[in-house]
């Protein structure tokens, strides 16, 4: 584009761009999407253990969701409510963060 001076005013020629507008994560939807996400996992990771204990994996659970142990009505429930906060953890800290940076880097 050339830019052209009119007493001392610099404009430039040609039709202005519109920039393309940065779309915001709704960090409600987020949370509740990956908490679901996770939780609908963790559901099928039991049934997963429970078809095929062979190839359980319920031992790598132990360190990822705090009180959970195999396998007991308040332990599943248990393991489901974490799965969902984790979502919701991620959520919080992704979604205002990815907000913060596409608003000033995009």
């Amino acid at each position: 584009m050339r830019e052209a001076t009119y007493g001392g005013h610099h404009s430039r020629s040609g039709t202005p761009l519109s920039l393309p507008a940065v779309s915001r994560i709704p960090v409600i939807g987020l949370g509740l999407s990956l908490g679901s996400f996770l939780s609908l996992t963790f559901v099928l990771c039991v049934l997963f253990d429970l078809w095929f204990p062979a190839l359980a994996m319920n031992q790598l659970w132990a360190p990822l969701l705090p009180g959970f142990t195999w396998i007991s009505w308040p332990s599943f429930l248990l393991g489901l409510v974490e799965a969902f906060a984790y979502g919701w953890y991620v959520a919080l800290v992704f979604g205002p963060l990815y907000n913060f940076f596409a608003r000033r880097w995009v």
